[in-house]
């Protein structure tokens, strides 16, 4: 329950009196009350960048919607911090062939009206996805069926090594109230099995969540946890240091020094996933270039594209260090990756040779794109974008920007509006193999469902599209991972993305609250604590 809500009458005729005046009114006069110290919440503010699009799990997914969506619902397996795949609402599951699998559900689970878990909930989860913008979630789930109210088999069309692990991005509805309350209305009052209730959403002001107190692996520790999007660095900082808010997301590299500095808080900082990367348009005719035949077909000019573009001056002159160049377009911890690959080493940074492939291509004098990027989603973002029209104008390529919060961005550039030649945007890969990002960033448009869904520059490579179906019909991990890594050699070799850097996830708290960072970047209040 929100503090400050509950009231209390007296035996008598006088007043309603909130707790939390009645407290405040008590420790003026020195009295001792108990009963009202015990009942007051817990409660903590964490300022992110942004704000949540939509509330709705099957239609977005960005950080903060999904930040909002790990609150509100659960997945039949759960990530920890550290990217390891675990129980959820599946207490097990076996293989029972190469293309079936079987899981278990918890029992006594509750959906925050108390309905129990039941496994045509996960069915009608599955079924709701295939008709979804989400559709890539599923896309190797050709079927799923309750056997009983506990049990739900998958099949999946071929072999598919890590079904469990890309079920962790599946978070399950409830039947009954989605049907009832209908897709726009899901968007609004998000009701699922997460550690969270929506209490309030106030669009551009506030989210605002109460624990759910009969939570499968036990009640919050924090009751009440509001959300509130500061989109500007400074702003965000100064909140916190003046007591707004407790806790806030993406801290400027600017004001690391001058928070650690002050003993009443404390910064958080580790790697993250997220790889910030430009994709390149490379279909005929490109929508902002105004010549008869789109450069960047060429991969010379690509070539070009990625030796003009300084990754050490960014991360020095914008990033004050904290970021780390990408050497590749997944992490190493993650299936697809490939040792002693690096993207660096192979197009290093270097103006002439840039200068040489721009005019063997034919493109000496250069040519005018347009870079869409946002001004308030990625640290630096808009700082960046001006960084990278300054190295490209060394080659003859004017960049103009268009520049836009990251509320207008992702439906700007979703495929497949293709007003774009040259995007800047981030993604990561919390599921930990390389075939969730390359099929959905680089598989070839509209060959086959659920796939190529973002892929905004067009490539297409029947080689590379055969290894991705190779490595999604093969039950053998390693045999999975061999596929993936010859995928990202042809992917570095052909550069459909550049691939920029990892930014460092940077927190910044009150030193009375424990935070959690996770590889994944989201923040899990069930995970957090206030002194």
């Amino acid at each position: 329950m929100t503090e400050g809500r509950n009231t209390r009458r007296s035996l008598g005729s006088g007043p309603v009196v909130s707790r939390r005046a009645a407290l405040a009114l008590a420790m003026a006069a020195g009295l001792v009350l108990p009963g009202l110290a015990q009942a007051q919440v817990k409660s903590v503010t964490i300022a992110l960048t942004a704000d949540a699009v939509i509330l709705d799990p099957h239609a977005a997914n960005e950080l903060t919607g999904n930040i909002m969506f790990y609150h509100f619902y659960d997945a039949l397996v759960t990530r920890t911090p550290e990217l390891e795949f675990k129980p959820g609402l599946a207490e097990s599951w076996q293989i029972v062939d190469d293309t079936t699998w079987v899981f278990k559900l918890r029992r006594g689970v509750k959906f925050h009206n108390g309905d129990e878990l039941k496994a045509s909930d996960v069915v009608y989860t599955i079924e709701r996805l295939k008709k979804s913008l989400m559709a890539s979630f599923v896309a190797n789930v050709a079927s799923a069926r309750a056997i009983d109210d506990y049990t739900v088999e998958f099949k999946t069309p071929k072999p598919f090594a890590v079904l469990h692990m890309a079920l962790a991005e599946v978070l399950i509805v409830n039947e009954k109230h989605t049907k009832a309350i209908g897709d726009e209305q899901m968007g609004l009052k998000p009701m699922g099995t997460g550690p969270y209730k929506l209490a309030q959403w106030i669009k551009e002001d506030r989210i605002e969540m109460e624990a759910f107190a009969d939570y499968w692996r036990g009640k919050p520790k924090i009751d009440r946890v509001i959300f509130k999007p500061i989109t500007n660095p400074a702003t965000r900082t100064a909140a916190l240091l003046t007591g707004g808010v407790d806790v806030i997301q993406d801290l400027s590299v600017r004001d690391v020094a001058g928070v650690q500095a002050n003993p009443n808080f404390k910064v958080v900082t580790r790697p993250s996933l997220l790889n910030l990367v430009i994709a390149l348009d490379t279909r005929d005719k490109s929508p902002t270039i105004d010549l008869p035949k789109n450069p960047m077909q060429d991969r010379r000019v690509r070539e070009a594209i990625v030796r003009a573009i300084n990754v050490d001056a960014i991360r020095t002159a914008i990033m004050n260090n904290f970021s780390t160049p990408s050497d590749q377009y997944v992490p190493a911890s993650h299936l697809g990756y490939v040792p002693g690959l690096d993207f660096r080493k192979i197009y290093p940074f270097d103006l002439e040779k840039a200068r040489s492939l721009m005019k063997e291509a034919g493109y000496e004098n250069g040519f005018t794109m347009t870079l869409d990027t946002t001004n308030n989603r990625y640290v630096n973002d808009a700082a960046i974008a001006q960084g990278l029209a300054g190295m490209l104008s060394r080659i003859n390529i004017k960049l103009n920007l268009n520049l836009m919060p990251r509320s207008n961005f992702f439906g700007y550039i979703r495929v497949p509006s293709d007003k774009s030649s040259f995007i800047m945007s981030g993604w990561d890969t919390p599921s930990g193999d390389a075939g969730n990002m390359y099929s959905v960033l680089m598989y070839s448009r509209n060959k086959k469902a659920g796939y190529g869904q973002a892929n905004r520059g067009a490539f297409s490579n029947a080689e590379f599209d055969a290894l991705i179906d190779q490595a999604d019909a093969t039950a053998d991990v390693a045999k999975r991972n061999a596929f993936l890594q010859e995928a990202t050699k042809i992917a570095v070799r052909e550069i459909p993305m550049i691939p920029i850097h990892y930014e460092q996830d940077i927190y910044a708290a009150k030193n009375s609250v424990t935070v959690i960072p996770r590889m994944d970047k989201f923040i899990w209040a069930y995970e957090m604590d206030v002194k």
